[in-house]
């Protein structure tokens, strides 16, 4: 580990707890992407349990296990590599520095019920990574198991917005709280190329560009897509490239049906070359089996080749009747609203999605899809928002997987 190679606030992020002229209980590092403080925080926070305890328990809480060991489990091991030694199980870690053994087990806090399983344990420490997007219960129920005596709290996140439980509640009271807050910039992380730090910063716009570049807890307002352009976004190639097909469904039976063909190249460009819209409530409601006849049309010649059929979740029933015809792979999408939201906005900021003009369902509420603004949490007006839902799912479920160097979140 080369100390030199760390900025100021990284340093301070790891060694905070080393001044005993402070009495913090908790640090607190929010920021833009890519400022090193997941890092910095995770090599800290081995440190200062290895320093202070030995044959203890502690927690690494993420979203969902899978990302946890994404951004911080897989990587710790390098972080680490030469300072400690490390053997992961399944469910935990046990880590040694300084002749010191303590164990660590992994948590995901990605709903409400979350908080069941943290329960019981006893814990000499929490760090929840990316803590913005775990719900309130889960978080709160961490805490309450820190009852070894010099137990501390350690949180890092992107910014959400000011209304955010997490924000009003840590924060704001940080001096009530005894935390420190470092908030972090990508010009904190000394190990980000210049190059790299420009491709960040010109992959958001908006409220994204002002929580990920500027790491600021702002408020999400106006036009969901503000980065969508048609002179750039709408037109097919005159010869399409080679690629794998599918298509994405958001079902209805009074609320209208879209469905839309992709086609997904192999480095990671989509283009949306026909779509199906039926509003059940302007028109007489389609049964499963009139929705899967217009699947077939959507299909047309290219229905041998189409990989996939994504659909809303929601939709038991239609995707049972996909399934009894036995002609399409199905796939329940990934129905994660924000995070989707988040990926879709990178792709079209990045210029990895087009659409053809013949998509005019999905043309026309790009320019409808808001922001709600008399939410107090990011929340979009269930309106105008059909055709966005099934680019959304396609976008979560087959391209997040695909270009994971470009989406985040939402595992």
């Amino acid at each position: 580990m080369k100390y030199s190679r760390f900025s100021p606030k990284q340093l301070k992020s790891m060694l905070w707890w080393a001044d005993k002229s402070k009495n913090y209980d908790a640090i607190i590092c929010d920021g833009s992407v890519r400022s090193g403080k997941t890092m910095s925080m995770t090599i800290g926070f081995i440190m200062w349990s290895c320093q202070n305890f030995n044959d203890e328990t502690f927690a690494f809480c993420g979203k969902t296990i899978e990302s946890l060991g994404r951004n911080v489990i897989t990587p710790m091991q390098k972080w680490l590599e030469g300072t400690a030694r490390i053997t992961i199980r399944k469910k935990y870690a046990e880590i040694t520095m300084n002749g010191r053994t303590n164990k660590y087990y992994f948590f995901g806090g990605k709903d409400e019920s979350s908080y069941q399983t943290i329960q019981g344990v006893t814990l000499a420490g929490v760090l929840f990574d990316e803590v913005a997007l775990m719900p309130r219960s889960f978080v709160e129920q961490a805490l309450a198991r820190c009852s070894v005596f010099g137990s501390t709290f350690w949180f890092n996140c992107n910014p959400e917005s000011p209304e955010h439980w997490f924000f009003k509640e840590w924060i704001q009271k940080k001096d009530e709280k005894k935390a420190l807050h470092l908030h972090f910039l990508m010009d904190d992380n000394f190990s980000l190329r210049p190059e790299i730090k420009q491709r960040y910063e010109t992959l958001y716009s908006g409220v994204f560009y002002e929580r990920y570049v500027l790491g600021l807890w702002v408020i999400a307002d106006g036009l969901v897509y503000p980065m969508f352009d048609k002179s750039q976004h709408v037109g097919l190639p005159e010869k399409l490239p080679d690629g794998d097909y599918y298509i994405s469904i958001d079902y209805g039976t009074k609320n209208p049906t879209s469905m839309g063909l992709w086609l997904l190249t192999p480095d990671g460009f989509a283009y949306r070359l026909r779509e199906s819209y039926y509003n059940g409530r302007s028109k007489q409601s389609r049964t499963d089996e009139e929705h899967y006849q217009e699947l077939v049309r959507l299909a047309g010649d290219l229905k041998s080749r189409i990989e996939y059929v994504v659909v809303d979740p929601s939709a038991a029933s239609f995707i049972e009747c996909i399934r009894r015809h036995d002609e399409f792979d199905v796939k329940s999408a990934k129905n994660d609203v924000n995070n989707g939201i988040r990926n879709t906005s990178t792709l079209l900021k990045a210029n990895r999605l087009h659409f053809s003009e013949s998509c005019t369902d999905l043309i026309r509420e790009f320019g409808l899809y808001c922001w709600d603004e008399k939410s107090t949490e990011d929340k979009v007006i269930k309106e105008n928002d059909h055709a966005m839902d099934d680019m959304r799912y396609f976008v979560q479920t087959i391209m997040k997987p695909m270009l994971p160097d470009l989406c985040i979140g939402g595992d």
